[in-house]
């Protein structure tokens, strides 16, 4: 979708859109973390221990969670570090894909859409694939390594195919584009991008 806006809008449309993208997504993460903190209600810790249980239940719930509440901030604290790695991954490559896409464009000018749009995204895709797993992972969990390593991998390979695959939609996009823009006004977005006005 950003090659879309890249093409029509430029640099200036997606770096746009991307530093909102990370305002929504920074908000999300003060309402997760203040939650987190939150001084929970008196019965909430322990609501789901019903003392009218049979024993043997009551004592499987004891030792599965016994406070709802720790069971809680242990999940999301976890999920923090996810966000603060997306969060910096998404942004990296946004960047990385703006940068690339208008270079490869200076050099290949209206044609080779495919080449703008599939080379940006797979270089972007591999800078995104590894930086959001080692700030949520590697640092945020103690992770191997060895792991991360192989994760990334093996996401990369599932974007590299994706980003393949999906390449004829974004001719689609372009045909759709154009015939509602009407051709003048299609190649004066396009011109207007590639200068970054």
């Amino acid at each position: 979708m950003t090659d879309v806006i890249n093409e029509y809008f430029g640099s200036r449309g997606v770096k746009l859109l991307s530093y909102l993208a990370v305002g929504l997504i920074c908000y999300a993460f003060m309402m997760v973390y203040f939650a987190i903190n939150l001084t929970p209600a008196d019965f909430w810790p322990t609501s789901h221990l019903n003392p009218n249980m049979p024993a043997d239940e009551l004592a499987q719930l004891e030792s599965e969670v016994s406070n709802y509440d720790t069971a809680f901030g242990l999940v999301f604290r976890q999920g923090l570090w996810i966000i603060i790695g997306s969060i910096v991954a998404f942004l990296v490559g946004q960047l990385v894909d703006v940068a690339v896409f208008h270079r490869i464009k200076k050099i290949t000018g209206e044609k080779r859409i495919w080449l703008r749009a599939t080379g940006s995204t797979l270089i972007s895709q591999f800078i995104d694939s590894y930086v959001v797993l080692f700030v949520a992972f590697y640092f945020g969990a103690d992770w191997p390594l060895a792991l991360v390593l192989a994760i990334g991998t093996v996401n990369y390979i599932y974007k590299f195919i994706m980003a393949v695959v999906l390449t004829p939609l974004i001719y689609l996009a372009h045909y759709v584009i154009d015939r509602y823009l009407g051709p003048n006004l299609a190649a004066a977005m396009k011109e207007k991008a590639h200068l970054g006005v």
